[in-house]
């Protein structure tokens, strides 16, 4: 019998949910997208202190734009701001990419995630949309093109799905390390992943509104497994280190 055999095949996991001071109805959404996948959550608002190394992945949520400072820029629109959660979402980040904990950024977690590798926003998407009326759109009602070989076409099972847009700003310059996944029908960044071993992505759109589609389900199912799966691998690597210091 392997000495690795009282290592569960289903270890308990508990992913940390990033988002603003409010616990809001996007955050709950994405707290049960997680919990029917069986991951246990942890909420942080800005400004929290946490040991990262208690997480087995991390999802930043929407919420207010980022900082234009954040990327050299001054702001050119009247937005809500949250320094706060800036700097604590930028060390969240930090902190998962040193450990290899895998990361899901939503709407503006995905435009953070790509301010972090060194990328740049467009601060207001509305005057530029030529092939779609720039309007919220809670339904999937947008069109997004994915990459058929990505991590998100994959999951999806197609190339072109329907999402909802709930978002003024956008991706513009790509961050390092990052690669783009998908696009709407104006051509704006709708997904990203990254090119290296961490599990990273991020998505534009909503898919906690669409929990009732089983495409962005397994987006959650997906992300859950990934963070299972290095769970797995750090216990079975701490057992290895254990029984060769038994012998």
């Amino acid at each position: 019998m392997s000495e690795l055999t009282d290592i569960p095949e289903n270890p308990g996991l508990t992913i940390g949910i990033s988002g603003p001071r409010r616990f809001g109805t996007a955050q709950r959404l994405i707290n049960l997208g997680l919990r029917l996948h069986g991951a246990r959550t942890h909420y942080i608002r800005p400004g929290s202190q946490i040991d990262v190394t208690l997480l087995d992945g991390l999802v930043l949520s929407g919420g207010t734009h980022v900082h234009p400072g954040r990327y050299g820029q001054e702001p050119q629109v009247t937005a809500s701001y949250d320094p706060k959660r800036d700097r604590t979402d930028y060390a969240l980040l930090q902190q998962a990419e040193a450990l290899n904990i895998p990361v899901l950024g939503i709407c503006r977690g995905a435009q953070f995630i790509n301010v972090f590798h060194g990328g740049t926003l467009c601060q207001n998407v509305t005057p530029l949309r030529n092939k779609t009326r720039h309007r919220p759109l809670l339904l999937p009602l947008q069109t997004v093109h994915l990459v058929h070989d990505s991590r998100i076409g994959r999951l999806m099972h197609h190339t072109v799905i329907g999402a909802n847009r709930i978002h003024s700003q956008a991706i513009k310059r790509l961050g390092r390390n990052l690669r783009v996944t998908g696009l709407d029908n104006d051509l704006f960044v709708q997904a990203i992943e990254n090119t290296g071993k961490q599990w990273l992505m991020g998505i534009q759109w909503h898919p906690e509104y669409l929990l009732y589609h089983a495409g962005h389900r397994r987006i959650f199912s997906h992300f859950v497994h990934a963070a299972r799966a290095r769970k797995l691998e750090r216990l079975k690597r701490r057992q290895s280190a254990i029984n060769l210091q038994g012998k």
